[in-house]
């Protein structure tokens, strides 16, 4: 059984920073998009950032200039680091993959169990 492990998440003051990392546990093939959303309580779950195979970043205009995202293919590993926090970043965070399982399988969506990020004023 493959899952989505996430770690980083927690407690902090405004203008302070957070790192996420997430990574597959299980038997795969391969890994192609990766990313992170966010759901703030009542709110919809909504794209924070993502990142192909090969590089190609995307961010919510919330997050531009304050966060970055990054993989490491070798490990199969997604990062966010969250710099410059802010109150309305408070809220459980969600690690996204597109996974390969085997050779010649289709990718499936799969998703963490999130983490909270909470942002003190």
């Amino acid at each position: 059984q493959v899952q989505l492990v996430e770690s980083g998440g927690g407690l902090v003051q405004a203008g302070g920073s957070l790192r996420l990392s997430c990574a597959p546990s299980g038997d795969i093939f391969s890994v192609n998009e990766m990313g992170w959303y966010c759901q703030a309580p009542g709110n919809q779950r909504e794209l924070v950032a993502d990142i192909t195979s090969d590089g190609t970043t995307n961010y919510a205009d919330a997050v531009k200039g304050r966060f970055t995202i990054a993989r490491d293919n070798a490990k199969n590993t997604v990062y966010l680091q969250m710099d410059s926090l802010k109150p309305e970043d408070t809220a459980v965070y969600y690690c996204f993959a597109q996974i390969q399982r085997r050779r010649y399988y289709p990718s499936q969506p799969y998703w963490g169990q999130g983490t909270q990020v909470t942002v003190s004023s």
